[in-house]
């Protein structure tokens, strides 16, 4: 069963054999298991076992604590389905210290579609040869490349050399989207989708910013070439004038060899999963939870005031 919550939630995009719970009542009464959650909350007064699959990757960002958003524990979860060793070493280090979560690394759910074969993908052209380049960026307006490399893209668009594919955040400002999508042409494709896969899949070499995008582009063993990136690592090729940017991604396309080695080494930490069976190693990870009759040692924490809001916000206070 589904269960969605907020006003920014499309239902439609629950496909028609996927079953939804239309209220926290009906969730409550219904008694499930095991609850995967994609966010960083879960109320305690839903019942089974809370577990997190994350809703993307260490992107770095620190709270306004001063901490590590990816790794703030807040009370909320009995088990942690990490992406690799990146973030799994830094959860079992957690779970030492407070005692009442457990951590497997699984892989991350998302990305299964990623590693499957698919009887067609909308966005390759058996009958083009060109290379492609796929355009992601953040909608943050201080780390946000489309803006400043619109003249840019514009005049390599319509050199032909390359096929363009431009996917945007969707909070990307509307005047932003409605700039590139007037650009589009016979080399270039303004796309807008939920689902990113299929054109990650599609391109050659990325060109972003600091979107998290860029990291699952990475997973795939393909360059991502950057404009202005905040924490411009080996893996990535980053540029800082709007005149390099043609270079850097000739340069991407070409491939060199220790550059690959970097982003190997890279996809290797955040997800070194490639058979597309995470979600399945999350079931098992589950199952192997709930069946054991070692529990975790310590109850979590009784989240007072965090609960009172959360019961507020959904309309809920029946107490059982």
């Amino acid at each position: 069963m589904w269960f969605l919550e907020g006003d920014e939630v499309d239902h439609s995009y629950l496909q028609s054999h996927e079953l939804e719970l239309a209220t926290v009542s009906d969730v409550v009464d219904w008694k499930p298991d095991a609850v995967f959650v994609p966010g960083n909350v879960v109320p305690s007064f839903i019942p089974g076992l809370k577990v997190a699959v994350f809703h993307g990757f260490n992107a770095g960002k620190i709270n306004r604590r001063g901490r590590l958003d990816h790794f703030e524990i807040r009370g909320c979860f009995d088990l942690y389905c990490t992406q690799g060793p990146d973030t799994t070493v830094p959860f079992l280090e957690l779970a030492k210290k407070y005692r009442y979560f457990d951590v497997v690394e699984t892989g991350w759910p998302t990305l299964d579609p990623l590693f499957t074969v698919e009887d067609s993908n909308p966005y390759i052209d058996e009958a083009d040869d060109r290379p492609t380049i796929l355009m992601c960026s953040t909608f943050s307006r201080n780390l946000s490349c489309a803006p400043i490399l619109f003249e840019k893209v514009k005049e390599l668009s319509k050199r032909g050399n390359w096929r363009w594919l431009i996917q945007f955040h969707p909070k990307m400002p509307a005047t932003v989207v409605e700039q590139y999508k007037a650009l589009q042409n016979e080399n270039l494709t303004f796309v807008e989708t939920d689902n990113v896969l299929p054109l990650l899949k599609a391109a050659d070499v990325m060109l972003c910013d600091t979107s998290s995008v860029l990291l699952m582009f990475l997973i795939l063993k393909k360059p991502v070439v950057t404009f202005r990136n905040q924490d411009p690592a080996p893996y990535l090729l980053n540029v800082t004038r709007v005149e390099e940017v043609e270079a850097m991604l000739v340069n991407a396309l070409q491939g060199r060899k220790e550059h690959c080695r970097e982003i190997a080494k890279y996809a290797s930490q955040i997800h070194p999963y490639s058979d597309g069976r995470s979600s399945a190693r999350v079931i098992d990870a589950v199952s192997k939870v709930l069946d054991s009759e070692e529990k975790n040692r310590k109850n979590k924490p009784l989240n007072i005031v965090r609960n009172i809001k959360v019961r507020k916000k959904l309309n809920y206070w029946k107490f059982s």
